[in-house]
């Protein structure tokens, strides 16, 4: 039953809870420590489920297929990572758009905005996809694509192409569901979608019953098909059940864009956008280095990113709590409790991510033979690698909390700075500066001296940047931009597409 009160085309809504989004409450109240990881971890354990897919994809991979087919995806996914990133940021700011209207319990605006998102962005989507699948030979060229892996990177981006519509769309359905406040729904498709890649990566991969043999185009195929299923399942299921967003007759005229709210998603989405640009831009450039010393070395490097993707966790989901309750606490007149909000991110973020480095540390071999086997030549490496860089997401994680607390009171342009600093001259002057006496070693070092630079600009701007100063921010984050922004600031790992 409803209110009484009626919406949009008068359809009663349920009254949405108190701050939309997620729908996890009033944060200007409580013990903040367990108020902060009882929010922090449903996000953790939803962006752990998400990357087990391209986890699984990569230990079928890597044990099947061998050196070269990892390097291969290696490539493939972080192309596929950077030319997602854009028009992923606009996506993740249509999102924010829907949870606002659904606190104003106005689905009509909800509706306009999911269509004006994906009637701007799917024709976007669809283009990107069939120009990436004419020139991915040249994409490959350019980042000097190992010749040993090159073939199999093409069949392999050429297949993730094909899955990149079903990909972002189904996380934009995702995203928008639970921009509306129900956080169920997008959990069981999602885990769906990781179910079907586990059966057909194996099974198309390596040819198993009536399936083809397909090799490494198996695992993107896995990927595309599991992409398209759990997206007509979820589709169905949202006209099944008949829930608030979905589009039909009269509602349908949305997808002719509105331009005021293809103006507002832009401005809103340029800050990620730009955020996941900058950081997949980097790792690409960087990617490119490592070509350069073998097809081996860049294997061992796929691996270390996979298990990045999971180190780095703790901290995303930290960044988008702590935003989200500093923002609530700024907006209330509580700034008594944001240092401390503050403080017990910077704390958990150190146990959390320190736990998982030190977890890595110990057992690095039994995790790495997941990949590659215990003979594999890549294996040394990889471990080298671990060892060199990993620590520093421990820094990292702490600049992601502190960019938190600074962007709930409107400020996004410094940590965008910041972090095109730590990418560009900082992590390049590394690897240029000291590659004459540390070899392949000036690239893995990089990594820790780019997050311990991010660390101390992050300090800086939290200790000295003015944010504190009333009156910055046009209107408060809401829960979901803070999630969003926190997890356009990490990097890709081994991640196929953005979280969504």
């Amino acid at each position: 039953m409803s209110d009484g009160r009626t919406i949009g085309r008068g359809e009663p809504v349920a009254p949405p809870s108190s701050h939309p989004g997620r729908g996890r409450g009033d944060l200007t109240e409580g013990p903040i420590a367990k108020t902060l990881l009882l929010f922090a971890l449903p996000t953790l354990g939803s962006n752990v489920l998400q990357s087990l897919n391209g986890s699984v994809n990569a230990i079928f991979v890597g044990r099947f297929l061998g050196e070269d087919a990892l390097a291969a995806t290696a490539n493939g996914n972080i192309l596929m990572f950077l030319l997602m990133a854009f028009v992923f940021g606009f996506s993740m700011a249509g999102t924010i758009l829907i949870g606002q209207a659904f606190g104003r319990r106005d689905i009509d605006e909800a509706r306009r905005v999911l269509g004006t998102t994906v009637g701007s962005f799917l024709p976007l989507i669809i283009a990107i996809a069939a120009a990436g699948w004419i020139f991915a030979g040249d994409l490959l060229r350019l980042l000097a694509t190992p010749p040993a892996s090159f073939d199999l990177a093409l069949s392999y981006l050429r297949v993730i192409f094909v899955a990149l519509p079903g990909g972002l769309m189904m996380a934009l359905l995702m995203m928008t569901l639970r921009g509306g406040g129900d956080a169920l729904t997008p959990f069981w498709f999602m885990l769906l979608s990781v179910i079907l890649g586990v059966v057909l990566n194996p099974v198309l991969i390596l040819g198993l019953g009536p399936a083809p043999r397909l090799g490494i185009a198996g695992s993107a195929m896995g990927t595309a098909i599991a992409n398209y299923v759990s997206l007509a399942s979820m589709l169905l299921y949202v006209y099944a059940r008949d829930l608030p967003l979905r589009l039909r007759g009269a509602d349908l005229r949305y997808l002719l864009p509105d331009l005021a709210v293809l103006r507002t998603i832009i401005v809103k989405g340029i800050p990620m956008g730009l955020q996941m640009v900058v950081i997949s831009s980097s790792a690409l450039a960087m990617l490119g280095l490592v070509n350069r010393h073998g097809v081996v070395t860049t294997a061992a490097y796929a691996v270390a990113q996979q298990l990045w993707t999971y180190v780095q966790m703790p901290a995303m989901a930290l960044g988008g709590a702590v935003s989200a309750m500093a923002a609530q606490n700024i907006g209330a007149g509580n700034w008594h409790r944001v240092s401390k909000i503050t403080r017990a991110g910077v704390l958990f973020n150190v146990i959390l991510t320190g736990s998982l480095v030190l977890l890595l540390t110990v057992a690095e071999r039994p995790l790495l033979e997941l990949f590659l086997g215990g003979t594999s030549p890549a294996l040394p490496i990889a471990e080298h690698i671990l060892l060199v860089s990993t620590w520093g997401f421990v820094f990292f994680g702490i600049s992601l909390v502190l960019f938190g607390t600074v962007r709930a009171n409107g400020i996004v342009l410094a940590p965008l700075i910041i972090l095109f600093i730590s990418m560009y001259p900082v992590r390049f002057g590394v690897v240029f500066g000291t590659d004459q006496w540390l070899g392949v070693d000036a690239l893995w070092w990089s990594f820790p001296t780019g997050m311990v630079a991010t660390m101390l600009m992050a300090m800086a701007l939290y200790l000295h940047g003015g944010w504190r100063r009333r009156g910055l921010a046009a209107e408060p984050v809401s829960e979901q931009e803070a999630v969003d922004l926190a997890e356009s600031a990490t990097e890709p790992g081994g991640s196929f597409s953005p979280r969504g």
